[in-house]
């Protein structure tokens, strides 16, 4: 069984420890199973002259079980020796905290892409070291950064766009947004296997992930939104949303840019049905929350992923769902 799944951020990084653990599971009941994770690198920036991907670096860390778990990215035990020399630098951004052992990381990737190597090759190069036991995909090799269009604090402070990484980490999403954009989105492709996996797939699964900036950004990248709407496998997303809330982060804030409810039924819309052109067959929601999206199936479930077994039991619900055998 293959199975593709759609993923960002700190979200999908514990959803992808569900997944592995499924696929485990039904490797050892005699049914072998692969699964590709696809992931969001609109997050990514350069900070003193080191390239970071934030969601590829929370997957990797997450299923090589080094990730600080209290703080939900970064290396557990780290140390900020270095963080702290730069301060007193008063080298910027002084806003984005690196740990000595995360930067450990950015210097090989970032040595890596200099002399020429593609972000995908490098991914596979980091996963060589940490063996996540998921085949991790970049959507794309090409710089594809999510800017935010805002203004503010005050009102004096004119319209600009900054990124993402600012807006997020540095304002905690407090400036007022009007708009989402991926620079370089126009010159982007899918990154080597990202098509492939998807067509190929059995199942192809929507993390629970920023609907906007992580799903839609990966989605966006040239042939890959097409490639889900058009594979023959069954595609289900799992709600990000409970109990009109995201789980994590603030999810919320940018869903209210594009005008979509911090609702389970408002994503699960905002997705929409394969039938009707959008994305969607199966839609799980959180126990006691509602959804109706023409089109799809919809079923109630608990989703919080408070361990990974308890993560790979929402995952066969999703393949059950969809008329899968589990």
């Amino acid at each position: 069984m293959r199975i593709t799944v759609l993923a960002g951020g700190i979200g999908g990084a514990k959803f992808l420890t569900g997944v592995r653990a499924f696929a485990e599971q039904r490797g050892q009941d005699g049914d072998p199973s692969e699964v590709t994770a696809i992931v969001n690198t609109g997050d990514d920036v350069t900070m003193h002259g080191l390239r970071i991907t934030p969601d590829l670096d929370s997957v990797l860390y997450t299923l090589a079980g080094v990730i600080d778990t209290e703080r939900g990215w970064g290396r557990a035990g780290e140390s900020w020796r270095i963080k702290q020399a730069l301060a007193e630098y008063g080298a910027e951004p002084s806003w984005f905290g690196l740990g000595d052992l995360d930067i450990a990381t950015h210097l090989v990737r970032t040595q890596m892409l200099d002399a020429g190597y593609r972000l995908s090759d490098v991914t596979a190069a980091l996963s060589q070291r940490w063996q996540p036991g998921v085949r991790l995909l970049p959507m794309t090799d090409e710089r594809c950064e999510t800017h935010v269009v805002v203004s503010g604090p005050g009102p004096e402070d004119p319209r600009r766009a900054i990124h993402f990484q600012e807006w997020w980490v540095r304002y905690r999403a407090g400036l007022a947004a009007e708009a989402f954009v991926q620079v370089g989105l126009d010159q982007a492709k899918p990154a080597p296997g990202v098509i492939e996996a998807i067509a190929g797939a059995d199942l192809v699964l929507v993390a629970p992930s920023n609907p906007v900036v992580s799903i839609g950004t990966i989605l966006a990248v040239d042939g890959i939104g097409e490639a889900v709407r058009t594979t023959s496998a069954p595609v289900v997303g799992l709600s990000p949303i409970v109990g009109g809330a995201p789980v994590r982060g603030m999810a919320d804030r940018c869903l209210a840019v594009i005008g979509v409810p911090t609702t389970a039924e408002g994503v699960g819309l905002h997705y929409g049905s394969r039938r009707d052109g959008g994305l969607l067959d199966g839609w799980l929601v959180h126990s006691g929350d509602s959804a109706v999206v023409p089109g799809v199936s919809v079923r109630q479930r608990p989703l919080l992923m408070t361990s990974a077994e308890v993560t790979a039991e929402m995952v066969a619900d999703a393949a059950g769902l969809v008329g899968i055998s589990t």
